[in-house]
């Protein structure tokens, strides 16, 4: 299970990058895969209103996953410094102690939702027609929660660990695994949601075996550590997880702004189109994760290479990273972006049958829902870079500018002035204007420094 040693300090930047960027990418696509593999097989199985009911209870499981891609980026940024000054102790403790973290939150909340689970329908916004198909996936989906959590952290550790391409299989086995077994439980045995929840659990658990067996056994520099008892010790716990918390807090928010995306959305749609309403977004909202890992798997790709080498002071590789980044941000965001304009026949038709209601209202909005698809990655890749500087305030800044500052009144301001094409067009707003608030920060920053440095 070894690979080849990655040479973070002196290998061609641009190189780095690849080898870092494909694996990544493509773990990253399996990974938001076994989500929308739920819903085409929901779609076709149990029809929009199994759509409808998953996509309810998403942004609480994206609002989870951020925790975990919060503690991952934050203990990856931490244990990449410790690494560049050769103190690996240091290194594999810190990432034992996210793995600690995400357990306890993890436990708490699947515990909650196991013992409340139609309180926690209703509080994302459950209609009582939904209810028992929203209850169903919560309470079978709620095991999965532990295994998430472990892959989304577990994959930093394993990519620092120079061992990219098998972070990527772990995500392509808990991809394969799930095909087959909603095949399974939604046709053959007729399990309808609950199936698919329960497919969900088993192939997350597949992945996490094999992430946690590499962390356990043969990871290198990123090997668990035993965590002992004591004073400092426990002081030396909070003090990192606090540390990986602030720094890794702009990917939470990153997941925040599609949580808050979804249950605004849920609840605009509902108000305007009903049932069907929220069934033609949650088609949508199954490829937005995709859009997002994209972005991240660019930002986490440049992550170890910015922040080794922002630990060894060398700045320029930093700003050869942050190039490279940008490259492949705008190119991802235009294929993205291309592909929502020119074929939302095709992709809504991998959910739903085309004469359906929901799936007419989704192809009629598609395209101005991928409308900022390139400044959504592009705004992704840039929050990375000061986020593997630990420059926490920007990036928690741009952070909130596009979940909360913008997004929020957009989608309150757009749909009263346009009406439904205004739902679509709330989030690629939002996108644009960080990104023009990111670009005049740049300036200005340019601007500052040329005075300095005359």
């Amino acid at each position: 299970m070894k690979e080849k040693v990655i040479d973070f300090g002196n290998e061609k930047v641009s190189i780095l990058f690849k080898k870092l960027f494909f694996p990544t990418l493509l773990g990253m696509l399996s990974m938001s895969a076994v989500t929308t593999i739920d819903g085409i097989f929901v779609g076709h199985g149990v029809g929009s209103d199994g759509i409808a009911a998953v996509n309810i209870c998403v942004p609480l499981l994206m609002s989870l996953m951020g925790a975990g891609l919060m503690m991952g980026a934050g203990c990856s940024v931490i244990a990449s410094i410790y690494l560049s000054k050769g103190k690996t102790v240091l290194a594999r403790a810190t990432i034992t102690q996210a793995m600690l973290f995400v357990t306890l939150i993890s436990v708490t909340v699947g515990g909650f939702i196991l013992a409340f689970p139609e309180e926690t329908a209703r509080m994302l916004g459950s209609s009582e027609h939904l209810l028992p198909l929203v209850v169903d996936y919560l309470v079978w989906f709620s095991p999965s929660l532990l295994f998430e959590l472990w892959i989304a952290v577990a994959l930093f550790a394993m990519r620092l660990d120079g061992a990219p391409k098998l972070a990527m299989w772990c995500s392509i086995i808990a991809a394969v695994v799930n095909v087959v077994l909603d095949w399974l439980f939604i046709f053959p045995l007729g399990w309808g949601v609950m199936g698919a929840a329960f497919a969900t659990s088993l192939s997350c658990l597949a992945g996490a075996a094999v992430a946690m067996g590499y962390l356990l056994f043969y990871a290198r520099d990123t090997r668990l550590h035993s965590l002992r008892l004591g004073r400092k010790r426990i002081l030396f716990f909070f003090h990192d997880i606090g540390m990986q918390c602030k720094i890794g807090s702009s990917a939470l928010l990153g997941e925040l702004t599609m949580a808050i995306l979804l249950f605004i959305g849920n609840h605009v749609f509902m108000r305007h189109l009903g049932d069907d309403g929220v069934g033609a977004f949650g088609v949508s909202c199954y490829y937005l994760p995709f859009v997002f890992m994209i972005g991240n798997a660019i930002a986490q790709s440049a992550q170890p290479i910015i922040s080794y080498n922002f630990g060894t002071g060398s700045t320029e590789r930093v700003r050869s990273a942050l190039r490279v980044s940008v490259f492949a941000a705008l190119v991802c965001g235009v294929i993205s972006t291309a592909a929502f304009i020119l074929f939302p026949e095709l992709l809504v038709g991998l959910f739903l049958r085309i004469d359906n209601t929901a799936a007419r209202i989704a192809i009629e909005g598609f395209p101005y829902y991928g409308t900022g698809f390139i400044f959504f990655i592009l705004n992704l890749s840039i929050i990375g870079y000061y986020q593997s500087m630990e420059r926490v305030k920007p990036a928690i800044t741009f952070a909130v500018l596009r979940g909360f500052v913008f997004l929020v009144p957009c989608f309150m301001v757009l749909p009263a002035i346009m009406g439904v094409k205004g739902i679509w067009l709330a989030l690629p707003l939002s996108e644009i204007l960080t990104t023009l608030v990111i670009v005049v920060t740049f300036w200005i920053y340019s601007r500052q420094r040329a005075i300095i440095c005359r």
